[in-house]
């Protein structure tokens, strides 16, 4: 078969179906066949576009999931994000050739969409009636919005008390059924894989593999717009650990099939609150040891027991990688850098630019070398954190940026007064 779906533990073998996880309980991972596909037909095919080659994910099809009909892709024109290089972060991360990819771009305003596009499409394939995941609020927006697309039923499991505002509104609005779980992410996780079976629900988290092939698309995307000479450097945060895994799997195919040279090195950065992998990456361990209470404002990555954490290590070590850890106040700092350079993103993104440079500082990033940033989310996903740091309300955070509100009088010679000062 061309396409298989095989368990990263016991080796089992699996034709695609109604199945995401293996019957040992190991994650499965889709496996190609060789791909028969080049770097001039690629770039024709952006040039041109057309259903779905519009679509960022879509464009790789052949990567992503060739054997699909057209017929159950269910999309949104999501990927197509940019990358932004601007002096301000490059001189505050001390590296010169610095980019970004904005994958706040996206249709729902994070990098879920493109996961999720595959994801809601292989459930309309195997004619799943209901799709359901755990959340810190992403993943939740994004299945809310592509469910509704499909027409398929949405249940989100999401911690109570633990989401931004921004992405429980996007859930709630685009029409999915959300269960608040007291608890934190990881109890929800573990809820909504108990539930799934039982109820007859899809399950859309990244332990489902094709939400892994869809987030591949982000490194097809970057090094097709970097004319495919691969960075030194793909920087990105960790928190579920499914898009560490993500890169990793599409630099093994893109090196597997011809279509890079040079294996770029990643870097997952984690916030020191909820640094399990981080831990694991330093001891040495075979095994992750979960972090029962994770602790950090950027809650897209507030996450002590990462599912994918066997597939990331296997990225890391594939691509001579880097695991970091960074404060909450770094990511905060770091954030508002990115925010006043007009680009903005949501706080878990910019643990990305505050890894980029811990790790020039420490020798790590050589002096010279091109480093991409992944930022994962949109800056309105998380107001609230944003007005906290530029209005220093926000407990245990000394802002170095802060850029707050002035309050004046109604008087024109007084607003002059407060400007110039």
């Amino acid at each position: 078969m061309s396409t298989s779906l095989v368990c990263i533990d016991c080796g089992a073998e699996y034709r695609p179906a109604d199945i995401w996880q293996c019957e040992c309980g190991g994650l499965l991972e889709v496996r190609l066949d060789h791909i028969n596909i080049s770097v001039r037909e690629l770039d024709k095919r952006a040039a041109a576009r057309g259903f779905p080659y519009d679509s960022g994910v879509w464009l790789f099809k052949e990567l992503v999931h060739k054997s699909i009909p057209n017929k159950c892709i269910v999309s949104r024109w999501e990927g197509n994000t940019r990358l932004y290089s601007h002096t301000k972060t490059s001189e505050y991360a001390g590296i010169k050739n610095l980019y970004m990819k904005h994958e706040g771009e996206n249709p729902t305003g994070s990098f879920k969409d493109r996961g999720m596009t595959v994801g809601v499409s292989e459930a309309v394939r195997i004619g799943a009636k209901i799709v359901c995941c755990a959340s810190t609020g992403n993943t939740s927006a994004s299945l809310a919005s592509y469910a509704a697309l499909a027409g398929l039923k949405a249940v989100v499991f999401i911690p109570s008390g633990e989401i931004a505002y921004g992405k429980l509104a996007q859930t709630i609005a685009y029409g999915a059924k959300v269960v608040q779980v007291k608890g934190n992410f990881d109890d929800s996780m573990r809820l909504i894989q108990e539930a799934a079976s039982s109820l007859k629900m899809y399950i859309l988290n990244s332990v489902n593999p094709w939400r892994i092939e869809g987030q591949k698309s982000i490194t097809f995307e970057l090094i097709q717009q970097m004319k495919w000479d691969s960075p030194d450097w793909i920087v990105l945060p960790a928190g579920n650990l499914g898009n560490t895994a993500a890169m990793g799997k599409a630099l093994s195919e893109l090196k597997e099939f011809g279509l890079i040279e040079k294996m770029p090195r990643i870097a997952a950065i984690q916030s020191e609150g909820a640094a399990p992998f981080y831990k694991l990456w330093k001891s040495g361990l075979h095994e992750l040891v979960r972090v029962d209470n994770p602790d950090t404002i950027a809650s897209a990555i507030k996450i002590g027991n990462p599912v994918s954490w066997k597939k990331a290590i296997k990225a890391i070590k594939m691509t001579n990688g880097v695991v970091e850890k960074v404060s909450d106040n770094q990511i905060l700092d770091a954030k508002a850098m990115i925010d006043s350079s007009g680009i903005g993103c949501e706080p878990a993104s910019a643990a990305s630019l505050a890894g980029a440079k811990k790790l020039r500082k420490n020798g790590v990033i050589k002096e010279g070398q091109n480093v991409v940033c992944i930022l994962t989310g949109n800056i309105l996903k998380d107001p609230i954190t944003t007005v906290g740091y530029h209005t220093n309300e926000l407990k245990k955070i000394r802002p170095a940026f802060m850029n707050p509100p002035i309050e004046v009088d109604g008087d024109i010679d007084k607003i002059k007064k407060a400007l110039e000062s």
